[in-house]
């Protein structure tokens, strides 16, 4: 009997390693009354190996890098936000590049009061162009823009690595005596940070070797709003991006995000928020944006940005431009199934990528 019962569980064992072969449930023994040595489980599952894009495609990375480290109380909240995108293949080496960047301060006083005029947009530096100031102000060998384009133009054909041990020393700027260091004098660290993180973020979204890279930018600080003796005042820098890729005018991929950079202050104008604490982008927040949990909405910014993306990939500047929408959300049955939020910010950014 005992023989018996030894045989019927090898057989047992057996049948559930050959299961686990043919993809289904596995089953694992923990004890056994087999004579030592003869025990045997069945391999744990391998982990799942996500496939490689054919050849020929590339990935669109975006990358927004923000802090508010130099505010002053009863003075500004001051935001420097860089943002990067890329494109790169199944190797990692970046096949386009394209620098931005925004620094602008919402200002307050020691009473709480903004005194800012919050219905100017800010540019970013590349917008800025020469007004920026520094051939004119600072003596530079050139334009922030054009630094940024040089820099820009290093990375391509080099991986996130080669980038970092190529472009910059120890102490964050181009290396002495390289071609970089000749048209790139400004600090560049942050701004390789901001590549290696659009390459890390990178998702293939149906772009092919080829496909012109855009990036488009807005920004506004128009949710801000003064402090009392029953609320903190809030200084507010709201940024949309988008970077896309296309040929002959038609979307071939899409990628959105955005950020809320805010501080608190007080009615004496003193600062209340963290100014050392990562400040996340919509993307990165995922679910802890809370659009679900507290909005009871069918799915989190990221999901609705992406699907919209999806949505929007294939078509024209114009396609994209004539989505039906009422009161700012869209009205196509195939659209709102995925996309609940207002996409007017999402089609105004596409029509200024697409110039």
């Amino acid at each position: 009997m005992k023989k018996f019962g030894a045989l019927f569980l090898t057989l047992v064992l057996l049948v559930a390693m050959l299961t686990g072969c043919a993809g289904k449930t596995v089953v694992y023994y923990t004890e056994c009354d087999c004579p030592e040595g003869t025990h045997v489980e069945a391999p744990a599952p391998a982990e799942p190996v996500t496939p490689e894009a054919p050849d020929g495609t590339v990935k669109i990375g975006l990358a927004i890098v923000a802090n508010a480290a130099s505010s002053e109380n009863a003075v500004k909240a001051d935001y420097d936000v860089t943002i990067a995108a890329v494109t790169v293949d199944n190797n990692g080496v970046i096949h386009d590049c394209i620098i931005d960047s925004i620094g602008t301060a919402v200002e307050f006083d020691s009473t709480g009061t903004i005194t800012s005029d919050l219905t100017a947009q800010p540019l970013t530096k590349n917008e800025l162009g020469d007004d920026y100031g520094m051939v004119a102000y600072g003596g530079a060998v050139a334009e922030w823009y054009e630094q940024a384009q040089a820099l820009a133009d290093f990375a391509v054909g080099k991986t996130a690595e080669e980038l970092r041990n190529g472009a910059i020393d120890e102490s964050g700027k181009a290396p002495a005596g390289s071609d970089l260091a000749t048209s790139a004098t400004i600090y560049l660290g942050g701004y390789v940070s901001a590549i290696e993180a659009a390459a890390a973020n990178a998702k293939y979204l149906g772009s092919q070797e080829g496909d012109l890279l855009r990036l488009a930018i807005a920004s506004s600080i128009d949710g801000s709003s003064n402090a009392s003796a029953d609320a903190e005042g809030l200084a507010q820098l709201y940024t949309n991006v988008v970077a896309l890729t296309e040929k002959d005018g038609v979307i071939t991929g899409c990628y959105f995000d955005a950020i809320q950079a805010k501080v608190n202050f007080d009615a004496t104008g003193t600062i209340t928020t963290d100014l050392t604490a990562p400040m996340q982008t919509k993307n990165q927040l995922g679910e802890n944006y809370g659009m679900v949990a507290w909005g009871g909405a069918i799915a989190e910014w990221d999901q609705q940005a992406a699907s919209f993306a999806e949505y929007v990939t294939g078509k024209t500047a114009d396609e994209v431009a004539g989505i039906a929408v009422s009161e700012g959300k869209a009205t196509d049955a195939d659209l709102v199934s995925s996309v609940t939020i207002k996409i007017g910010e999402f089609q105004d950014l596409i029509a200024k990528a697409m110039q």
